[in-house]
């Protein structure tokens, strides 16, 4: 079988940008999902194909799913991740001769077909079905406000409320340059591109684990709320936080700490709140960690993602009504907007992380999402102030 037409040396030179951008013109081309990341505070970079998998729906079984990527939407039960196998892997920290990455490839293409990928991404990736609009400023502000008098009437503790924005994609966009403005702009966050039949195309850079399980089989996770922008500030030690961010970030810890006590699990270390840079933004973060060998629990990933997601950071307490009044009042369907998604043992080691800071990719446009937590003390016009602030994470790189 011969790749026709072959990949000239320029497509395929060994420079780990050049290969990444003509794996990801492959897989649109080919219309096969795909799955890049590269971790926080890291520079490898991973891409992965899935050219034989079922995408069938299913829950998560972070133990005993082999190498691949897994994407769970905001909302819609346990049997609703879809997994991504690693049919075909690629790093950047070995980027391979180009005669190696041809013959790692041939196998995947169909016989005696032509396989013509342009030198310009063409706009045919996965795109969702459901689209939502702009969310007005002046629906947003009183979404908040009835929130709040929801909250001041006993039915909420909080609820942490979204909105969408529409912009137009540049004229010369394309998603491998997409990807690695992100990388270059937010190297301390997780960064990903995604294109899944059925879900779309979602790119973001996101700060907030959810699930974390290293080679030493240390479970990790972090109640992230909070925000603000961080201006000139040097020293993250000396910003200064309100009562409302406090208690906001308290929530989260206090609902992670909770599901801990569900599985009667006590032996875990807790670390912080303190403060911590995103981009031009800071939060408040606290580190939970369990030593999963210690405390004889090896499922313990898998059911800390069942517990855990949605998380109190974005959806709120209690957990039913925060739902609810979301369901109610934010007007669109998140999608994978507040989901999770990330590599699993990866090398022993899986990484999931609450898909925030992202932009969901359509046919000329990308949609921007960003949210707020709400609480007895907000104010609409500083929640509108604050998603202002976090979406321009995604505007920067468009």
């Amino acid at each position: 079988m011969e790749l026709s037409p072959s990949p000239s040396p320029a497509q395929l030179a060994t420079e780990p940008a050049r290969q990444l951008a003509y794996l990801i013109r492959l897989a649109v081309r080919l219309q096969r999902p795909f799955a890049v990341w590269r971790l926080p505070n890291q520079t490898a970079v991973h891409l992965i194909i899935d050219f034989y998998g079922d995408l069938a729906p299913r829950e998560p079984d972070l133990e005993n799913l082999p190498f691949g990527f897994v994407v769970g939407p905001y909302l819609g039960g346990q049997q609703t991740a879809h997994y991504l196998r690693a049919d075909f892997h690629w790093q950047s920290a070995q980027a391979e001769p180009t005669e190696q990455l041809t013959a790692r490839l041939r196998p995947y293409l169909p016989a005696r077909e032509a396989i013509h990928v342009p030198d310009e991404q063409s706009v045919t990736y996965f795109t969702s079905a459901t689209e939502p609009a702009s969310t007005p400023q002046a629906q947003f502000k009183a979404t908040v406000a009835e929130a709040i008098a929801a909250i001041e009437a006993g039915q909420l503790q909080k609820v942490v409320l979204s909105r969408a924005l529409a912009v137009p994609l540049p004229a010369d966009f394309t998603l491998p340059a997409l990807f690695e403005r992100l990388v270059a702009t937010y190297p301390s966050a997780f960064v990903s591109l995604v294109s899944v039949p059925g879900l779309g195309t979602w790119a973001g850079a996101t700060p907030e684990t959810l699930v974390s399980l290293d080679e030493q089989r240390v479970f990790r996770t972090v109640a992230l709320a909070g925000t603000q922008n961080r201006g000139d500030l040097a020293n993250l030690n000396q910003a200064a936080w309100t009562q409302k961010e406090i208690e906001e970030q308290a929530l989260v810890s206090r609902y992670i700490i909770n599901c801990f006590k569900k599985i009667r699990l006590r032996e875990f270390e807790e670390d912080g709140p303190r403060t911590v840079a995103a981009g031009h933004l800071i939060h408040l973060r606290t580190d939970f960690t369990v030593d999963m060998q210690a405390t004889n629990f090896p499922e313990l990933g898998s059911v800390m993602l069942k517990l855990l997601h949605p998380t109190s950071a974005v959806c709120g307490m209690p957990q039913p009504a925060a739902q609810a009044f979301i369901t109610a009042h934010e007007g669109y369907a998140r999608q994978l907007y507040s989901g999770y998604l990330g590599p699993v043992n990866a090398q022993g080691a899986t990484h999931l992380f609450v898909n925030l800071r992202c932009m969901q990719l359509l046919q000329g446009h990308a949609l921007l999402y960003a949210g707020a937590g709400i609480t007895r003390d907000s104010q609409p016009d500083r929640e509108w102030q604050e998603t202002e602030s976090k979406t321009q994470v995604m505007r920067r790189v468009l």
